[in-house]
């Protein structure tokens, strides 16, 4: 039998910040599915309760601590609960993040903003990946997913903060990695634009986004603006593709964890076909 028709999901203990909405709460959905234990994180103790109590009304396992990835103490608090409550962490997804496309122009509504951006998507991402260094080095192994963006390839109008933030997210796996050979795998996953998401609604000004766009800018507005009414928009059995779901994402994240302890897949980028999108 090929690897790849395994399970490697069953009995592993993830750990998922911002796992209230999104390809973060998909996720713990499929791992809950395939037979592993989602430990999931977000600020919004309603949503979270949600996420978990309908997993478990499916009959799978899932544990949930309210944790803001912009507080230290939070992010350690949900690697340690994982590990109290479960005797391990094999898996740890740094989800969380915003959005604040902003131009400098725009630095007097935007700053704390991008503030915010660098406290959860920079800071929150190297909290998590030193919780979870020292339970993983004990064990013996481990795997630290990061999710970056197609936005953190090269520097774009308009998008300073969070292409530089996400740019860090790489530098840091990419150093983690060196580091850990033989002990933490490490991997990267770079979404482009995906609807279904919260994350544009960080947007602090939308026509910053032509930085992202390039030529395809006004295009792209206008496909925004109607994909609620074109579903074929989000049919991912299409060349036409605009947008793919947060499940995707999810199943792609999953595709990363579900590989033997020897095999690590260290970058995915994962696109819709037709995402308008010049990053």
């Amino acid at each position: 039998m090929s690897y790849i028709q395994k399970n490697y999901v069953e009995g592993k203990v993830v750990v998922i910040t911002g796992a209230s909405n999104g390809f973060g709460k998909e996720t713990a959905e499929i791992i809950a599915e395939m037979g592993g234990i989602p430990v999931i994180g977000a600020r919004r103790e309603e949503k979270l309760k949600a996420v978990a109590d309908g997993i478990i009304a499916k009959g799978g396992k899932c544990l949930w601590k309210v944790t803001d990835v912009s507080k230290k103490e939070d992010v350690f608090g949900l690697v340690n609960y994982a590990v109290e409550q479960c005797g391990k962490i094999d898996v740890l997804v740094n989800n969380a993040c915003n959005m604040p496309v902003a131009y400098f122009a725009d630095w007097e509504i935007a700053l704390d903003k991008w503030e915010q951006c660098i406290d959860i998507g920079l800071k929150g991402t190297l909290y998590g990946m030193c919780a979870a260094y020292n339970p993983m080095m004990a064990q013996g192994e481990g795997q630290i997913i990061n999710i970056s963006s197609t936005g953190g390839n090269f520097p774009a109008a308009g998008a300073a903060v969070y292409s530089a933030v996400k740019q860090a997210v790489n530098y840091l796996t990419r150093s983690m990695r060196h580091e850990c050979h033989g002990k933490i795998k490490l991997s990267t996953l770079a979404p482009s634009a995906t609807m279904g998401t919260e994350l544009a609604m960080g947007l602090v000004n939308p026509a910053a986004s032509v930085g992202l766009a390039g030529h395809l800018f006004m295009d792209n507005g206008q496909m925004s603006m109607s994909f609620g009414a074109r579903p074929e928009l989000a049919d991912m059995e299409s060349i036409g593709c605009y947008s793919i779901s947060p499940r995707a994402l999810a199943e792609n994240i999953v595709y990363l964890i579900n590989q033997p302890m020897g095999v690590n897949i260290s970058d995915i980028t994962v696109r819709s076909t037709d995402d308008h999108l010049m990053v």
